[in-house]
């Protein structure tokens, strides 16, 4: 059981049957009457975003999850198919349980998927991912009004801002965690 008292941002309560992720939370104490505290929460299976708004001091079950190794292998629609790296049991997740996660996938990349109770629900990324640049306009010298960056579009559709020598089928590496450039491969 985890208390109010004890929430952090990214522990995974059960409130009601449903799994959710803490985004946000804070306590309030009001004139009369006892603390609140009002939480951001995110639906892990749904990936609904709520706010809930309970009594300082309650309690929830706290979840624990499992994580196991897992290469990606393609997408197909909504759907993206992985294999586990120990036992070969290939799964699906749907665009909603990845979250912005789509935007770092490419064939043959290995990441870990977490699960409660033989059911995947999420993924951890990499922190960087190396992606190649389909589309970007050409950089030309002395062109820096704008801070020295153009926006380029990746190999998983993802557009980020690189400096003005990158181009077209250069190989980059970008942070997951924010979906910046970082360097030239």
């Amino acid at each position: 059981m985890i208390s109010t008292g004890e929430l952090r941002k990214g522990v995974i309560i059960d409130i009601d049957g449903a799994l959710y992720n803490v985004l946000d939370y804070q306590h309030l104490k009001l004139g009369r009457g006892s603390a609140q505290v009002r939480m951001k929460l995110r639906d892990i299976r749904s990936g609904a975003v709520v706010e809930k708004t309970v009594q300082a001091g309650s309690k929830f079950p706290r979840i624990r999850l499992d994580t196991q190794t897992v290469q990606f292998l393609y997408a197909d629609g909504d759907l993206y198919h992985f294999m586990n790296v120990e036992t070969y049991d290939q799964f699906a997740l749907n665009r909603e349980q990845l979250g912005d996660a789509v935007n770092y996938l490419k064939e043959g990349l290995q990441l870990e998927v977490q699960f409660y109770q033989d059911e995947p629900i999420g993924v951890e990324l990499p922190i960087t991912v190396d992606l190649r640049v389909t589309h970007t306009e050409p950089g030309f010298k002395g062109d820096t009004a704008t801070g020295g960056t153009k926006p380029a579009t990746l190999e998983t559709g993802l557009t980020v801002q690189v400096p003005l020598f990158v181009n077209v089928g250069d190989v980059i590496r970008v942070d997951t965690r924010d979906g910046s450039y970082i360097t030239r491969v």
